[in-house]
């Protein structure tokens, strides 16, 4: 028995078959299609990084995909509506056993620090293995939706052109979870309503855009995203102007706020090498996260910071050591300081540069 829809298998009618008629098909319900390529939070093969360099490749000339809009949802994992994400979730699967538990995982409750057990009549339970698969398939909506209007990312390269000599502007969305950003080749006036067609479309799943944190900016002005800052700066020395990505100031100011908060939990009472493994779990981390940047600037910021913290925590442990007494036990006579370990010094880093993947980003879907 062929199946009218490929790759999924025909389904026989109940009775079907007894007669001297040949048996009865009936296509399965179409239901939502696959995650798009827009989406790159929490899926096999893909990271961050595909979705900062995605930003990067669209707002370079020629495409010049400039005015953005970073979008920001309101509590998004607690006010997802569950009609709405079990009938997309129905889209998908029939069975009714696994749809009985996913709503029960759904309707399971929080239990509070007073130990009482508390409804859950929206949203996703956050810490589990389910919820970012639950998220993505509600923020699936606002990826279809975009995919599919004129001017998105099915419209072909000849009405891309049209639209523009007409006025009409063109668009990408690329989101990380519930991070995500809108690229608009246009103009101001065309961010403006693409932010709120988003809005509406959003407000079907329940959720709500943050006027406060949406904002619109241009690629010239800077925008943060996954901790990254993605600009486009006049080349020092040139008359050029490129897109530079580099490390927030909030994911600095957080890394720093690290390190002060490890030379203050692990007591001067305690061997150095307690604290030098701590910061480099956490510095090395860090550093390893956005060293695909122009990171070397803000990589020289951090390691004077930790050298200074580090010291400050080594004058509390030894009030009465001279500095050449403190350099001689703990430098070997240098200023970089070293136990059994060696503190990780993010200067010595080189940065590199992250291939951009765009269409080479494997899918577990056939394209169609």
């Amino acid at each position: 028995m062929e199946s009218p829809v490929p790759g999924r298998p025909a389904r026989r009618v109940r009775g079907a078959g007894r007669g001297n008629g040949p048996p009865e098909t009936v296509a399965p319900r179409p239901g939502p299609t696959p995650f798009l390529p827009c989406s790159y939070g929490f899926r096999p093969g893909r990271r961050a990084h595909d979705a900062v360099a995605e930003i990067r490749y669209l707002a370079t000339r020629p495409r010049s995909y400039e005015w953005v809009v970073e979008g920001d949802i309101k509590a998004c994992f607690d006010e997802i509506d569950h009609t709405a994400l079990m009938g997309r979730v129905r889209g998908r699967i029939a069975d009714k056993r696994l749809l009985g538990l996913v709503k029960a995982f759904l309707k399971s409750g929080i239990l509070g620090e007073d130990r009482q057990l508390r409804e859950t009549n929206a949203g996703t339970p956050q810490g589990s293995i389910l919820s970012p698969l639950l998220s993505n398939i509600a923020l699936s909506v606002l990826d279809e939706y975009v995919a599919q209007r004129p001017g998105g990312p099915s419209t072909g390269r000849v009405e891309k052109a049209r639209r523009l000599r007409r006025g009409l502007p063109n668009f990408k969305l690329v989101r990380y979870a519930d991070d995500w950003c809108l690229m608009i080749k246009g103009g101001r006036s065309d961010a403006e309503a693409l932010r709120d067609e988003i809005a509406g479309v959003l407000a079907t799943m329940g959720l709500r855009l943050s006027q406060a944190k949406t904002l619109i900016t241009h690629i010239d002005e800077g925008m943060d995203f996954l901790g990254w800052r993605i600009q486009r700066h006049r080349k020092r020395g040139t008359t050029r102007h490129y897109i530079y990505t580099y490390p927030a100031k909030k994911s600095l100011k957080a890394v720093m706020a690290k390190v002060k908060t490890l030379c203050r939990q692990v007591e001067v009472n305690q061997p150095l090498d307690d604290l030098i493994r701590r910061l480099n779990q956490a510095v090395r981390g860090w550093c390893a996260y956005f060293r695909p940047g122009v990171s070397s600037a803000t990589f020289a910021y951090l390691s004077h910071y930790l050298w200074q913290t580090v010291w400050r925590w080594l004058r509390r442990k030894h009030r009465r050591t001279t500095w050449k007494e403190l350099r001689r036990r703990y430098c070997d006579g240098g200023w970089w300081p070293h136990g059994q370990r060696e503190l990780f010094d993010p200067e010595k880093l080189s940065t590199t540069r992250y291939l951009y993947r765009g269409a080479n980003i494997p899918t577990p879907w056939p394209a169609t």
